[in-house]
């Protein structure tokens, strides 16, 4: 492993990212939604890419696949989230209205070092992406065309999932009720499940690279955040004060993460 060349691959990304939401979050100042930031932590990875692709080392074959399979995975998520957001773009999400009233007035303080956080986020779960751009081999391996393959199920379901929800709320007739539909009949999550699993498959994609194993890291970061932190937890408590009995039935007959059959 080249260390000078990935130490300054890190650092090209950290300055970018950090600019980038400097400059995201003086704009959710100004409109006072920090929901924004959500769009451009997707978008912050095709950035990477793009950095990875033009100065990292390794095999050109392999940069492109790989830069090719993050540019579309972060733009597909970034302007699904920006369509989303950008219809209430001056009501902010509930759970960032509660993380104001939880830090008080200085909540914009803290809320410029959430939007660094971010920023560092994205290049820490690019550890990859780095690994990958630096290897000189010019083979690519079983292992990388494995990772490939999962990494398009992985964007193709989540993408038909996130259509699946939008098409379900657009319908008036089904305000208040319970998207079980589609891939929601067998998850109640399946948007995240493909998510994760895209995750993993940057990891497989890895694995074919000296040190790929470091890799792991990331797809573990994202189901601990998933399953314990900002995302089921935070998305079922809200669902269970809007939809309330409904929620819960559907809570009690659909598996919460990975895909399966209804329970009777």
């Amino acid at each position: 492993m080249d260390n000078n060349s990935l130490l300054t691959l890190v650092i090209y990304s950290i300055i970018a990212c950090c600019v980038i939401m400097l400059f995201v979050w003086l704009w959710s100042y100004k409109i006072k939604n920090a929901g924004v930031v959500d769009i451009f932590w997707s978008y912050n990875f095709p950035v990477i890419a793009i950095i990875l692709y033009l100065f990292a080392p390794g095999f050109e074959m392999r940069k492109m696949l790989l830069c090719g399979m993050v540019i579309l995975a972060g733009l597909r998520l970034g302007t699904h989230l920006a369509i989303r957001i950008f219809k209430h773009l001056h009501e902010e999400e509930p759970r960032y209205k509660q993380i104001r009233q939880e830090w008080g007035k200085n909540a914009e303080k803290k809320m410029f070092g959430f939007f660094q956080v971010q920023a560092l986020s994205n290049v820490l779960l690019a550890v990859p992406f780095f690994i990958s751009a630096i290897n000189t081999d010019p083979q690519i391996s079983p292992m990388e065309y494995a990772g490939v393959f999962l990494w398009a199920i992985s964007v193709i379901c989540e993408a038909i999932a996130d259509q699946q929800l939008a098409n379900f709320k657009k319908d008036p007739a089904n305000k208040g009720k319970v998207c079980d539909t589609g891939l929601w009949r067998y998850s109640r999550h399946p948007n995240y499940f493909f998510e994760w699993l895209m995750w993993v498959s940057y990891f497989i994609f890895a694995l074919a690279s000296p040190y790929g194993y470091i890799a792991i890291i990331s797809p573990a970061i994202i189901l601990y955040l998933l399953l314990k932190v900002t995302g089921i937890p935070m998305t079922e408590q809200q669902s269970l004060k809007t939809k309330g009995e409904a929620f819960k039935r559907y809570q009690e007959s659909t598996s919460v993460f990975v895909p399966w059959f209804k329970k009777r």
